[in-house]
């Protein structure tokens, strides 16, 4: 049963097919041009901060690179200063380590000499130290102390010597480790030849330029 509608204003299509195809293809066309404008606008505006970027990122660089530059022109300065400082340290390494086995064998024979009673002198003297390259001859007794030189020497005397007040007075020297008498003898002028062996330990280092790199 089909129904119809009372009261409604007539229409009538009197434009052919055509016309209505071109129109939308028109709306069609516009929307689409709409369409290719948003696309290259965001293009545009994605390639703007991509270039932008690409700057920040350019300057970055060109910071940095200049800064690089900076730093290695100062090193460039000071290179030389570094170079003059490595080798004074490495003098004073090899200083420390040539000193690292010194006597000061003239201050040192002095004041073996001030311990001499007044009528007695040192006639011969002979030293046998260590080297900073080669380790001293330890004694093979046990009771005897550690040492880093030996010092023989033979003292004139025109009476009999007092030998046993001489070692007492040995002992005061820096470095005194022990001493031993050796013989006693009478020579052709009539007096008396008496000869002490003397061994030192390492408080009789002078520790010279040990003490300067410690200070400085």
């Amino acid at each position: 049963m089909s129904t119809k509608v009372v009261g409604n204003e007539p229409r009538a299509r009197l434009l052919p097919p055509e016309v209505r195809q071109r129109r939308k293809a028109k709306v069609i066309r516009r929307r689409l041009a709409l369409f290719v404008i948003l696309i290259a606008t965001l293009t545009l505006g994605e390639t703007e901060l991509i270039r932008a970027q690409s700057l920040q990122a350019q300057r970055q660089l060109s910071i940095a690179q200049e800064s690089t530059k900076s730093l290695a022109m100062q090193q460039d300065k000071y290179g030389e200063v570094q170079k003059i400082q490595s080798e004074v340290d490495t003098i004073s390494a090899a200083q420390e380590v040539g000193s690292s086995t010194e006597i000061d064998w003239r201050a040192y024979l002095i004041s073996v000499q001030a311990t001499l009673p007044l009528d007695v002198s040192l006639e011969t003297i002979n030293v046998d130290s260590a080297t900073p390259f080669s380790p001293y001859t330890q004694a093979s007794a046990p009771l005897q102390g550690s040492r880093i030189a030996t010092l023989s020497f033979t003292a004139k005397s025109a009476n009999l010597p007092k030998v046993p007040a001489w070692l007492v007075a040995l002992t005061s020297l820096p470095g005194y480790a022990d001493a031993s008498p050796g013989s006693v003898t009478r020579n052709e002028s009539g007096g008396y030849l008496v000869s002490i062996t003397m061994h030192i330990n390492e408080d009789a280092f002078t520790h010279r330029f040990t003490d300067v790199l410690v200070t400085s």
